[in-house]
């Protein structure tokens, strides 16, 4: 088994990090840079930083942010949220970030995932998707959750790996802050019919979610929010139960 990370994500908006349940009821869970940096510290393997009004104005405050947030870390970072095209790539990349995930943006335009793994390479390229299960199936969904399209999840994830995507960033909308475990079934068939890494996301409540998720699920990557701002999980006390559960991880844990 190759080793799997753990990475907060930190929803962004004016400068602070937010986290809603089913992409709803959003509520303040601190400084985006003071977190980010306590959870490198804490040993979390990278970071997830979603712009998620991403207005023009707020594009130009998320950059400053993406820099302060470059000069606290040790981890890679990945931001999302307006990436429309190569110019917004450049601007991230150029403040300190080592991937952007982009999600509505390329399923309006499939042909970005390919201008970014050509211009930056398919490391730099993280689609995100976020689905929602309805009718015995999963559909993928724009804007934050907000705009149904009726495209197939896994057809989706399967054309963006084709066109060059480096990771898949699942979020499943139907487990989202309800913290009952992540979407393992549909995990697994990602992880199963893709080459490229599946980062899972929606879910989280306890150390045992995780676990599912890397040995039932198949998922390269944990993600998670709200248990790790409010203090529900700790990031050492995590990896010391998936090592004690078998599971081999990218960093050693450690405390601050």
């Amino acid at each position: 088994m190759l080793a799997k990370r753990i990475i907060p994500c930190l929803d962004v908006k004016d400068g602070m990090t937010v986290k809603g349940v089913n992409f709803v009821n959003f509520r303040n869970a601190g400084d985006a840079v003071e977190l980010g940096a306590r959870y490198s510290s804490q040993g979390a393997d990278e970071l997830v930083y979603l712009d998620i009004t991403a207005s023009h104005e707020g594009r130009k405050t998320f950059t400053e942010l993406v820099r302060r947030v470059a000069a606290r870390l040790s981890i890679p970072f990945t931001v999302g949220g307006g990436i429309n095209e190569l110019a917004d790539v450049d601007r991230l990349l150029g403040a300190g970030a080592d991937k952007v995930s982009i999600n509505s943006s390329a399923l309006r335009n499939p042909q970005l995932i390919e201008d970014i793994a050509t211009h930056y390479g398919v490391q730099v390229c993280v689609v995100a998707i976020d689905a929602n299960y309805e009718d015995g199936r999963w559909l993928c969904y724009l804007n934050g959750g907000r705009i149904p399209t009726g495209r197939d999840l896994f057809q989706w994830a399967s054309e963006a790996q084709a066109r060059g995507a480096g990771e898949i960033l699942f979020t499943s909308m139907t487990h989202d802050g309800v913290k009952e475990g992540y979407a393992n079934e549909a995990l697994a068939r990602l992880s199963t019919s893709l080459r490229i890494p599946v980062i899972a996301s929606g879910g989280a409540g306890r150390k045992e979610h995780f676990r599912d998720a890397f040995l039932l699920g198949k998922a390269d990557a944990a993600l998670a929010a709200s248990v790790f701002h409010f203090g529900e999980i700790d990031i050492p006390d995590l990896k010391t139960y998936l090592s004690s559960e078998g599971i081999p991880l990218r960093r050693e844990t450690q405390t601050i």
